[in-house]
């Protein structure tokens, strides 16, 4: 049995060698080894080429972020209010009772159409960059319409700072306002210079109501309700500035120059500050320059006489041509408006044209006069009469016949 046993074992492990000897031949195990170690390098060489194109994308958009390594360069970048929206937000204040919650309405830029413009100018490169920034720094609500400089050494904090109200880099523009102009006239001019549009003015002068006495009985609705108080003068306005304060600026002027001792002398002479602002705008219409108190003084000679000849009538062919818009012809004078002041008695319903210091000072002190007629000469001058026949026969002089 123990002969056979160990036959038996050393079969068994004649077996193992054998079976040992079978597998010894599989080499290419360790060629697989050698493929895998082939597949990690290069796979580590492309995680490191991805890691330095990131690197290096990243270093780009940190210098666009930064405004570093930037070449010098700068743009007049123009916010049109088209870009901007109006929208509500909430505000919470605390106060002696307690929290107080109130709406507040904001302007909300198109960021996106924003970058694009900047883009384009050469002050950024990476838009999407850009619009990642502005999300986290709300910058929406920190720009406002306006026209701009803007330079590449700034980085994007500095761009979104100087895109708003109170950036120094805002453009400015002088304006002069001449005597006489109407309202729609200085509208027009302050579209020119890119202050404003008409249709924005417009709007804000119609619907805007403005805390001054003097506008207090004026109903909303019509732009030319600010007519005689749009003091003119030169002005320095932002381009793009948000109409209202344009408008309110202009206003407050009117505001300082009619002192409160002005108005205590109107309302001893019988009149109001609209009615002064009336006679002023018509005299600003009508003078040649040098006689604005000869004019006055017709004015006031022609409204306090009932006699057959004048009737009450001041005959103004600038309160005409106002309601008309357009030079006036002989059958204008019948028309059917209350702006003739050849059919109505009377001051007209409202000023014609913004008066300037001089034409104001001259409907509160007009020059003492018999006067009731006056005509212009080849000359450009006026003359005065007191009757009409006198005014008809220079009037027919002048014509040559």
């Amino acid at each position: 049995m123990a002969q056979e046993e160990r036959r038996t074992s050393g079969r068994r492990q004649t077996g193992r060698r054998a079976q040992r000897t079978e597998r010894a031949p599989e080499q290419p195990r360790k060629r697989k080894k050698q493929r895998g170690a082939a597949g990690v390098l290069l796979y580590l060489v492309f995680v490191i080429g991805v890691s330095a194109l990131l690197a290096a994308v990243g270093w780009v958009a940190a210098n666009d972020v930064l405004a570093l390594n930037k070449g010098e360069h700068s743009a007049i970048i123009t916010l049109s209010e088209d870009l901007f929206t109006e929208e509500e937000i909430t505000v919470e204040e605390e106060t002696e009772t307690g929290k107080q919650t109130t709406t507040e309405t904001v302007l909300k830029a198109d960021v996106g159409a924003v970058a694009d413009i900047l883009r384009e100018n050469g002050i950024i490169e990476f838009k999407p960059v850009f619009l990642l920034y502005s999300a986290f720094s709300n910058a929406d609500e920190k720009m406002t319409p306006g026209t701009y400089q803007l330079d590449t050494d700034m980085d994007y904090r500095a761009i979104v700072t100087n895109l708003g109200s109170n950036s120094a880099s805002r453009q400015q523009v002088t304006v002069t306002i001449p005597e006489g102009f109407t309202v729609q006239q200085i509208f027009e001019r302050l579209e020119e210079y890119g202050v404003s549009t008409v249709e924005r003015l417009n709007d804000m002068a119609a619907t805007h109501d403005y805390a001054f006495s003097f506008l207090q009985e004026i109903p909303l609705g019509d732009p030319d309700r600010l007519e005689g108080y749009l003091f003119p003068d030169t002005y320095d306005f932002y381009m793009g500035e948000d109409p209202r304060t344009v408008i309110n600026k202009m206003l407050v002027n009117f505001d300082r120059r009619y002192t409160d001792e002005m108005r205590a002398e109107t309302t001893e002479m019988g009149y109001t500050v609209r009615d002064i602002v009336i006679i002023a705008s018509m005299i600003e219409r009508e003078t040649d320059g040098t006689d604005r108190a000869t004019i006055a003084s017709v004015i006031y000679n022609r409204l306090n006489n009932t006699s057959a000849e004048t009737v009450g009538t001041l005959g103004v062919d600038a309160t005409l041509v106002y309601a008309l818009g357009r030079p006036i012809t002989q059958a204008d004078y019948t028309a059917d408006t209350p702006y003739n002041t050849y059919t109505n008695k009377g001051l007209p319903p409202g000023p014609i044209s913004n008066p300037g210091m001089e034409s104001i000072n001259a409907a509160m002190e007009p020059a003492d006069t018999n006067y009731y007629y006056y005509a212009l000469g080849s000359d450009g001058k006026h003359q005065f009469f007191r009757t009409l026949a006198e005014q008809q026969a220079f009037i027919a002089q002048q014509r040559g016949e």
